[in-house]
């Protein structure tokens, strides 16, 4: 019994700590959406003292969000931004299968070497790679084009771990009898480990997605044209040089978060494996 007790203890010391951590996580989250529903003056009003109405608005109003949409013109970016990433995905996937593949079930020179330099690649901070790639755009001609946003951002290193991983795992029998039967490794590829990694696909995908939703840096250097502007680099349009225009940055903060989310939370179980399968921390 008086095991039983410190189990059941222990169990509500846990919980209480897991809802301590969901309003510290859930709340500040909850007020920026308040916030985006009301107007600027009200933002701050309900804080100091702190107050229930600081997150439920008493009139709310989508007056920040229609601004945002219709004279900040922040729904282009959006749609940038979800091309840049979509594109991103259908290049990227096809690379990092086929290097993947290659670095798990084909033989050539020097590719311990080359896998090796893959796995480096998504450890070296980009700020160190930021100038050369410029300089490599600029001589390209692609600076102020989707191109200069979307082709870095195709061949990536963690993709190919991934997909090199799973093809890794997958048992040498079913290579061997496809091969017997005559598939090329082509065929191979598409008709048999494709299919066997879906959970790689999803994470993959997902970590391509929400590595181009949340590029700010790259965007910044090589796109200066408005036509181009992505979701990072226009959050910084609501912070003027003498005031921040609170309730529109909260609305497109929303935005921004709202949309990844909404692919992310139902595959995450799939995510989570593919990430899991890999070994990758």
């Amino acid at each position: 019994m008086p095991g039983s007790s410190r189990s059941v203890g222990r169990r509500l010391l846990l919980h209480l700590l897991y809802i301590a951590v969901a309003i510290l996580v859930v709340g500040p989250l909850l007020w920026a959406l308040a916030s985006s529903l009301r107007p600027r003056e009200e933002i701050f009003r309900y804080l100091m003292p702190f107050s229930w109405q600081a997150l439920i608005p008493t009139t709310p109003t989508l007056e920040a969000y229609r601004v945002i949409f219709v004279e900040k013109n922040f729904g282009r970016a959006v749609i940038n931004t979800g091309i840049v990433a979509a594109a991103t995905v259908v290049g990227g996937l096809l690379v990092a299968a086929l290097a993947g593949f290659a670095f798990a079930r084909l033989e050539f020179p020097g590719k311990r070497a080359l896998f090796i330099l893959t796995v480096v690649t998504f450890l070296v901070p980009f700020e160190a790679i930021a100038i050369p790639l410029y300089e490599l755009i600029q001589g390209l001609g692609w600076v102020d084009t989707y191109s200069a946003l979307i082709v870095p951002g195709i061949a990536n290193g963690i993709a190919i771990f991934l997909f090199r991983q799973a093809f890794a795992e997958i048992p040498n029998d079913l290579v061997d009898a496809a091969r017997l039967d005559g598939a090329s490794w082509p065929r191979i590829l598409f008709s048999i480990f494709l299919p066997l990694t879906k959970p790689v696909i999803v994470g993959a995908s997902l970590l391509l997605f929400l590595f181009q939703w949340e590029s700010f840096l790259w965007p910044l250097i090589a796109v200066r044209d408005e036509r181009y502007k992505v979701v990072q680099v226009a959050l910084g349009d609501f912070q003027l040089q003498y005031q921040t225009l609170w309730e529109q940055l909260f609305a497109a903060s929303i935005v921004a978060a709202v949309i990844p989310l909404l692919l992310l939370l139902p595959f995450q179980r799939l995510y989570v494996r593919s990430v899991i399968g890999s070994g990758l921390k």
